[in-house]
């Protein structure tokens, strides 16, 4: 296949939504899990938990550590090592004999298990400006699909044999398969073969630089920061709410809940061909709306299941979309830097999502549901907010920028006549 083609073929595509759906689903499918790896390891339910912590700290560090050298390493190579390793580290997790190499398993195969925002970047690349928004949306619908239904077929494989280990087992073959398919749909480098390369420590210090040089990542770290935390506190708050009275249901209340919010989840990969159409800047205010209209709605009938339903589905629909037309946006800021802005983006979304969720675990105890909601509503505010205009870099900024493997745009040159010869200088990219 050659290097970054103009335009990517459906199967590269869909090759790459299943392998980020089998992949982000080693993040989320062992929460089901927790109480039988209590029991089986016969340790407290708040130990157990240190499971799930683990894998949130490792995805943290993997989006931080090792998305970045996606931009300049060869893809192939980078992706067969990261599935290898995490096919092994889950493995390890199988057979653990203790709580421990559970954990310290866990937090590896979560750090490497970042392929989901590599193949983001990739997809976009493959797909060209026309199309960036439509394959980005694919993309993210793979991965809510993995998210969501990870949680339901490692509870039903974990019942169906007796045993939390299968699940991880079965995990492993799944994460392993992919070494087969995965990197034939690949390019041999992000950027093409005249990628060069740029030290791995100071393309970690240019990530601020990114972010200060480019208002489209601005604004959209600062819209996905908002939007997941508002999203975090709505889910984190409603297991607590649906256990409590008057509604009292089960621990299986919320896993159902986010079964029936599959068909939202459908839905909002349109945000990708909206975006093409549109825009970001159109398709998000109409994304954040569902997200405020799903709050009012469980704020208004709190004990109805099908507001809240229906609320829930506003809720994934909203966020999904506003996740597309944002990746779609910093996407677009050039091959060269793809991977690194995806990590700034990503790193600031995770932020407000555990934000979120230590917002949500605190209020609801304090005040409960609708203080939540209100709590969920400030968040999106903040989503919503104006940032400031993009700066031009001054020439000691943008030697600094060189240093730091940030691309930014040359001062013009005050003259009277043009220049007989073209600039050789890359563009700065338009930010939205």
């Amino acid at each position: 296949m050659p290097d970054l083609p103009s335009r990517s073929r459906p199967s590269s595509v869909l090759v790459l939504a299943v392998a980020g759906a089998v992949t982000v689903a080693n993040i989320y499918f062992p929460q089901p899990l927790l109480a039988a790896i209590a029991r089986g390891l016969a340790v407290s339910d708040r130990t157990a938990g240190l499971v799930a912590t683990a894998a949130q700290l490792g995805y943290a560090l993997g989006i931080l550590l090792l998305v970045p050298l996606a931009d300049t390493a060869r893809l192939r190579r980078l992706t067969r090592v990261l599935l290898a390793v995490t096919s092994a580290a889950l493995l390890v997790a199988a057979t653990a004999p203790n709580v421990l190499v559970l954990a310290v398993a866990t937090l590896a195969l979560s750090t490497t298990t970042v392929l989901p925002q590599i193949l983001t970047p990739v997809a976009a690349a493959l797909a060209g400006p026309e199309r960036r928004g439509r394959v980005v949306g694919v993309i993210g619908l793979g991965l809510t699909l993995g998210s969501t239904l990870s949680r339901t077929v490692s509870g039903a494989v974990s019942d169906a044999t007796g045993s939390w280990r299968t699940a991880y087992a079965v995990a492993a073959v799944a994460t392993a398969g992919l070494l087969w398919v995965l990197p034939r749909a690949l390019p041999e480098r992000l950027g093409g073969p005249d990628t060069r390369p740029v030290p791995y420590g100071r393309m970690l210090a240019g990530l601020p630089g990114l972010l200060v040089a480019h208002r489209a990542l601005r604004v959209s770290a600062l819209r996905g920061a908002g939007v997941f935390a508002a999203y975090s506190v709505f889910w984190a708050a409603l297991v607590f709410h649906l256990a409590a009275p008057p509604l009292g249901y089960g621990p299986g209340a919320a896993g159902l809940f986010g079964l029936l919010t599959v068909p939202a989840a459908l839905a909002s990969a349109y945000a990708g061909p909206l975006t093409d159409r549109y825009g970001a800047d159109r398709v998000q205010p109409v994304a954040l709306a569902c997200v405020g209209l799903a709050l009012a709605v469980a704020g208004l009938a709190p004990v109805s299941p099908v507001a809240l339903v229906a609320a829930a589905g506003l809720v994934v629909l909203g966020t999904s979309a506003c996740q597309v037309a944002n990746q779609a946006r910093v996407l677009g800021l050039g091959r060269a830097v793809a991977a690194r802005v995806n990590t700034v983006f990503m790193l600031a979304t995770f932020a407000g999502g555990a934000l979120g969720s230590l917002t949500a675990a605190w209020l609801y105890g304090a005040y409960g549901w609708r203080a939540a909601l209100l709590a969920a509503a400030g968040f999106l505010v903040v989503a919503v907010a104006p940032t400031g205009r993009e700066r031009r870099p001054r020439l000691a900024g943008r030697a600094a920028g060189a240093r730091l493997g940030v691309p930014v745009r040359a001062p013009r040159r005050e003259t009277r006549c043009r220049s007989p010869h073209p600039s050789t200088s890359p563009p700065s990219p338009t930010s939205t």
